[in-house]
């Protein structure tokens, strides 16, 4: 199966540089198109800001963090911070280094920073798009500018996706800022290749579960940038560690363990294997081990996939399988985490052959399928909160554990077809 996926380019980068932002600046039409919708929601959040609507969940609590830091405020003490709006009372889960780069957020009232987490959010969806299709090559679509702004506007409607820009998440922008470093600073030329690797230790700073990249830089062999990485989230602790030592110390010491602060694990929006494990054994004080054991045992065939795909030169889909394997094994992925899934429907739907007959279905059902998980909402139908995810009958399970059950299935196929292939080689 892997056999027909499209393969990446030499220069991903020179060639969406060159090629890519060429045709899009010679079309204006397609200009306004992709900035109309960042612009609408700037001008809902400067709305917002007027009527004093309520936007942004998330996003308000960033911008609390980034306030409380800049106050001398305690980040952890507490389970919400003073600068949050009565909406909006929840606890700061990121470590200090988020506050830090949050700070931006502070000068701006609470709608309108929530206006434009949300529009970077939807700027940078088309830039990751846009990359995707850059690494598929050039002839897969006639227009790839065009390409870039229709997947734009049609996968706004993935649950993943409006949820985050609804609730002023910074899914999107981790997801970008992982692909920039991977698929576009790691294949340029020396000048910015030497920098390969530092976005991803921002990201991981900003939030931990970035850090599964750093031995993804790792195992496919550019270990300067997994180093690069890592000394860039360490710097970035000691700066927070040398400003805030209390606050470090405290996030550090109990803040990022604490399950209190992230809400029920059992929560049917919890889809990672910590949150199965947990529904499926009534929240048994063994859950969290055996979620970890199951982890241990997928990371295998996880490696053994991934490393297949990046010595065939397919650098794209070796990403996603260590990003959706890192959305398995987090102790909390919530349905907004997934937004991984955008540049994995873009690769399904470019393995398409054009004009394809209504009796090659199984051409489209993958990225049929996928589109219909995750922009279904099929989360949202299920029963779920005060604790009725522990009583949910086998039939539930399926569908309230579908945005982990894909990434399994596709990896699981991948994997036996992989096998099957080298055994007939």
């Amino acid at each position: 199966m892997e056999q027909a996926l499209p393969r990446t380019p030499a220069n991903p980068s020179g060639f969406w540089l060159g090629v890519s932002v060429g045709r899009l600046l010679r079309s204006p039409r397609l200009i306004m198109l992709l900035l109309l919708i960042p612009l609408g929601v700037l001008l809902v959040g400067l709305v917002g800001t007027l009527l004093d609507l309520r936007l942004g969940v998330d996003s308000a609590v960033y911008r609390s963090g980034a306030l409380t830091l800049l106050n001398g405020e305690p980040l952890y003490e507490f389970s919400t911070l003073g600068p949050e709006p009565w909406w909006a009372l929840l606890p700061f889960t990121y470590p200090p280094t988020a506050a830090l780069l949050f700070v931006p957020l502070a000068a701006m009232p609470t709608q309108l920073a929530w206006g434009f987490v949300a529009a970077v959010s939807v700027l940078l969806l088309s830039l990751v798009i846009r990359v995707t299709i850059a690494t598929l090559g050039e002839r897969r679509w006639a227009s790839p500018a065009k390409a870039t702004v229709v997947f734009s506007i049609a996968l706004l409607a993935l649950e993943p996706v409006w949820r985050t820009l609804f609730l002023g998440q910074i899914n999107v922008i981790l997801m970008a800022i992982v692909v920039l470093d991977v698929l576009v600073i790691g294949s340029s030329g020396p000048r910015l290749r030497r920098w390969g690797g530092v976005l991803v230790g921002v990201a991981a700073a900003v939030k931990l579960t970035p850090l599964i990249f750093v031995a993804h830089l790792w195992f496919i062999g550019r270990r300067a940038d997994a180093a690069r990485a890592g000394l860039t989230f360490v710097l970035l602790q000691g700066l927070l560690f040398a400003v805030v030592p209390g606050d470090s110390r405290d996030f550090w010491g109990h803040a990022v363990s604490d399950p209190g602060r992230t809400g029920p694990i059992h929560w049917a929006g919890n889809q990672s294997l910590n949150g199965l494990v947990s529904r499926l054994s009534g929240l048994a004080p063994w859950s969290l081990y055996a979620a970890v054991g199951v982890g241990l045992v997928l990371a295998v065939p996880a490696v053994w996939l991934m490393l297949r795909f990046h010595r065939q030169g397919l650098a794209l889909p070796a990403l996603l399988v260590t990003a959706f394997y890192g959305l398995l094994v987090s102790p909390v992925s919530w349905s907004h985490h997934w937004v991984w899934v955008v540049p994995l429907i873009v690769l399904l739907a470019a393995r398409v052959p054009r004009g394809v007959s209504l009796p090659q279905w199984r051409q489209w059902a993958p990225p049929a399928g996928v589109i219909l998980v995750y922009a279904s909402g099929v989360l949202l139908w299920m029963s779920n909160g005060h604790d009725v995810e522990l009583f949910w009958s086998p039939l539930q399970f399926v569908p309230g554990s579908a945005y982990l059950i894909v990434p399994v299935v596709i990896g699981t196929v991948l994997t036996v077809s992989g096998l099957r292939g080298k055994r007939a080689a």
